[in-house]
């Protein structure tokens, strides 16, 4: 007759676990790392599209200084646009490249870097003569330099990367 003790079954180990499928935790990592390989993705593609930091503050200021065009003196808005297109080119093209030029010479060098071919040298003349002619009626040179800001907005915008010129 068996003894209970011989009626006793051996212990035995689980089973080892599958390895596949996987549980719902590692299905929700891979699809968090991929959801955040896609956002890294589209965050580095945005920022390579991103204008410089130079570019940006130039559209704002020129935007300010076309929106403030009608409204201030036309002697006010020639030296400001003057100055901003003289800090966009030295941020643009270095110091060195455009720090000591003014007059005529000022106006065919930003002529001769503007790919749009607008004639700096001929219409931007009143940047050099209004800041310091007497007073005189806005309404005469307010067409003429609000013509000026947009053709440094563009001048701006198309002004993607130095090209060494």
């Amino acid at each position: 007759m068996p003894t209970p003790v011989d009626q006793l079954l051996d212990i035995r180990g689980l089973d080892p676990g599958s390895w596949w499928p996987p549980a719902i935790g590692w299905w929700l990592i891979a699809l968090a790392a991929l959801f955040a390989l896609v956002a890294l993705r589209h965050f580095v593609q945005w920022l390579r599209r991103r204008p410089p930091r130079w570019q940006r503050d130039a559209m704002r200021q020129l935007h300010g200084l076309r929106r403030r065009c009608r409204k201030q003196p036309a002697k006010e808005t020639a030296g400001e646009l003057s100055e901003l297109l003289r800090r966009i080119a030295m941020a643009r093209f270095g110091r060195a490249a455009c720090a000591g030029l003014f007059g005529p010479p000022w106006l065919a060098w930003i002529e001769a870097r503007d790919p749009t071919g607008f004639r700096w040298s001929a219409q931007g003349q009143i940047l050099l003569d209004l800041p310091y002619a007497p007073p005189s009626r806005d309404e005469e040179h307010n067409d003429q330099l609000h013509q000026l800001i947009n053709a440094a907005l563009i001048w701006v915008v198309a002004s993607k990367e130095p090209k060494g010129v």
